[in-house]
């Protein structure tokens, strides 16, 4: 029993260490060769588990040589042009104007609900409103809708940003640990924060979440069943 754990442990972490080295990818952003390498190394480690007949090594071996090859191909890849096209393909473009190419799509494989599916799902449902839709490489859509589709933005509508406005809220307690970087994020000292969970009747060890933007705009999420609390900056700036 202790062979199997320590097999399966050993394997695991060969696994992990693999996947290191192969670049950190989704599952649906794989090329064709990574996806390749992915299902035979997860089958090697498979036999290599259920199977204490067969030599660990022999599981070893073949996971390290596919991830050396699928590491020179990806370094292959990366400095020549032709290999990465001859391994990962090249995008198609199956929409231009409004207009569908359908032979394209018979290239591909791509069916109409294909097609209509990955539209959907960057909230288009007319074609006319696509100027470029693009399969990749990895078999996703992108999608760059005409000018009339095209969504709002302040640019567009010539509005003027307001300081903080592109500073996002951050975590500054979490499960009532205080995270100093957020602090010196935000440029609060931890006088403020205990003053601030102090005012709200409550410690920083029973704060279950806390955010804050730069303009000292924050939420306290208390643990258990206590009712959030958010207060505009203003009202900070009393404090």
């Amino acid at each position: 029993m202790l062979i199997v754990f320590f097999r399966v442990l050993l394997i695991y972490a060969l696994i992990i260490v693999s996947l290191r080295l192969m670049g950190k990818r989704q599952i649906g952003q794989l090329q064709p060769s990574e996806l390749v390498v992915t299902i035979l190394v997860s089958n090697i480690a498979t036999m290599a588990i259920e199977d204490n007949n067969v030599p660990l090594v022999s599981g070893i071996i073949p996971i390290l040589t596919l991830v050396s090859f699928d590491v020179i191909i990806s370094a292959l890849t990366l400095r020549y042009k032709k290999m990465r096209r001859l391994v990962s393909g090249t995008p198609r473009v199956i929409i231009r104007d409004g207009k569908i190419d359908q032979q394209q799509l018979k290239e591909l494989r791509f069916t109409i609900d294909d097609m209509m599916e990955e539209l959907r799902g960057k909230d288009i449902f007319d074609i006319r409103d696509v100027a470029f839709a693009i399969v990749e490489t990895t078999g996703t859509l992108s999608v760059y809708p005409n000018f009339q589709a095209q969504p709002v933005t302040a640019e567009m509508l010539k509005l003027k940003p307001s300081p903080g406005d592109d500073a996002p809220p951050v975590v500054l307690i979490a499960d009532g640990v205080v995270i100093d970087s957020a602090l010196d994020y935000c440029n609060l000292r931890y006088e403020w924060l205990e003053k601030t969970v102090t005012d709200h009747h409550s410690v920083i060890n029973d704060i279950f979440l806390m955010t804050c933007n730069r303009q000292a705009d924050y939420l306290i999420v208390p643990q258990e069943n206590k009712a959030p609390v958010k207060k505009e900056a203003s009202e900070c700036n009393e404090l």
